[in-house]
């Protein structure tokens, strides 16, 4: 029997999500977004009922506890919606015989070095949100219907993100300390959602990490956000130990996107490209 391909994107009203319900509706696929307003995934029977009830092909896990600081200070909150919330979803689609997406993140790792990371590295989460999606992924590794996708430092239109934070500052500040040691990919919402949408079509289920292509740090991110806005904002380069946060962060988030060209996926657009087009839709 031909089932019409319908699927639920958890996380509607974030970044991610957003992005996703726009691209599969381009290409015609039934999208159902949702937020914690329709369901939430914390509650077992509601997810279940849920899931149940639109009977979806597959699902596009976006939603998360992504509060990197905050969530030292609320760990519970964070495994909660990061765990049990995925683990919920993943047994309702395994009910269903559904195909699942998990987003998950380079801070999985904890790495430093300037080695690219391979999808089976070692894992070394330095905070409670990087530990929270570890768990989280083993929960989905052991699915046979499961993508695991690692993206880092996304923006997108919808929500708040570094590159609104800096352009916000920019219009008051003269100069501005952006950490130089911590180095990666920039990720554009837009185009991961166009990878997804592509993968949640195939069956090449496995671990996979999707960012814009090319690499830098947060300072060079941003002294690039400073020269596409047309902004005399200058940006300062500091180590991260004189920048003090409440969780700590890996100095490699250099993902290597090998996987994607394995199974014959395109690699996203390179992240200034992606930046120089978001800023223009900022702009709209």
């Amino acid at each position: 029997m031909f089932m019409e391909n319908k699927i639920l994107v958890t996380g509607v009203n974030g970044q991610l999500g957003h992005d996703v319900v726009l691209e599969l509706q381009k290409r015609n696929i039934e999208a159902v977004g949702v937020d914690v307003t329709d369901f939430d995934i914390t509650d077992r029977n509601a997810t279940e009922e849920f899931i149940k009830k639109e009977a979806v092909t597959g699902i596009i896990h976006c939603a998360a506890y992504t509060a990197v600081d905050k969530a030292e200070e609320e760990a519970e909150l964070c495994r909660k919606i990061n765990v049990d919330g995925t683990k919920n979803l993943l047994d309702a689609a395994k009910k269903i015989s559904a195909k699942f997406i998990f987003i998950s993140t380079d801070y999985v790792f904890g790495a430093d070095g300037e080695n690219f990371l391979e999808p089976d590295d070692t894992k070394n989460p330095l905070n409670e949100y990087g530990r929270t999606k570890c768990e989280a992924e083993k929960i989905v590794a052991e699915y046979e219907k499961s993508f695991i996708v690692r993206t880092s430092w996304v923006f997108g239109i919808n929500g708040n993100n570094f590159v609104k934070t800096m352009l916000r500052l920019s219009e008051t500040k003269e100069e501005l300390n952006v950490v130089c040691d911590q180095t990666g990919s920039p990720t554009y919402t837009v185009d991961l959602a166009v990878l997804l949408s592509d993968m949640i079509a195939s069956e090449k289920y496995g671990v996979y990490h999707a960012t814009n292509e090319n690499i830098c740090s947060w300072a060079e991110f941003a002294e690039k956000i400073m020269q596409l806005a047309g902004a005399k904002t200058v940006i300062n380069h500091i180590p991260t130990s004189e920048y003090k946060t409440a969780a700590r962060r890996p100095l490699n988030s250099r993902l290597s996107k090998v996987c994607l060209d394995k199974n014959g996926f395109s690699r996203l657009p390179t992240w200034e490209n992606a930046l120089g087009r978001y800023i223009v839709e900022l702009k709209k």
